[in-house]
């Protein structure tokens, strides 16, 4: 299938996938999956990444309603700024394509972090690795396959 879901499957953890036709035209690849899933957006979370100003690539989970608070994620990693990581460096670093950047199974292991809101929900749903594919879990057990800590770092 994808490196996430071949993680989650070889770990035992629980999780069940979703699959739905993209729209390549689609504005916002979360919300579009939200819709087609018949979901509510806020369990839907979108995997971003950023880069520090020591060039250290960090992977930000979000909500697809709200957006990443950049000052909230630099403080939660102890550096002192992030920006939008280039989307080659982005795809070359997890080996996944932009739009289906999974939490899970990424090429390079690097820092992440969930934003607490995940914690409200008793699923959420996250790209499985590519467009059209989503994995429902509980965000827990996304934090422990990813080594991601919770951090307020979203904005509504």
């Amino acid at each position: 299938m994808t490196p996430a879901i071949d993680l989650l499957k070889k770990t035992r953890a629980e999780h069940w996938v979703h699959s739905y036709t993209h729209d390549p035209k689609s504005p916002s690849y979360g919300l579009e999956a939200a819709e087609k899933l018949g979901l509510d957006p806020a369990r839907v979370f979108k995997t971003l990444l950023v880069a520090s100003e020591k060039n250290e690539l960090l992977v930000a989970v979000v909500p697809v309603v709200g957006n990443l608070d950049l000052k909230a994620l630099a403080q939660a990693a102890g550096v002192k700024k992030v920006d939008m990581a280039d989307p080659q460096a982005a795809q070359r670093a997890t080996g996944y394509l932009v739009g289906g950047i999974s939490p899970l199974g990424q090429k390079k292991r690097l820092r992440t972090f969930i934003d607490e809101s995940a914690r409200t929900h008793a699923t959420i749903y996250v790209s499985a690795g590519r467009r059209g594919l989503e994995v429902e879990l509980q965000a827990e057990v996304l934090a422990e396959r990813s080594g991601a800590i919770f951090a307020p770092i979203g904005r509504y």
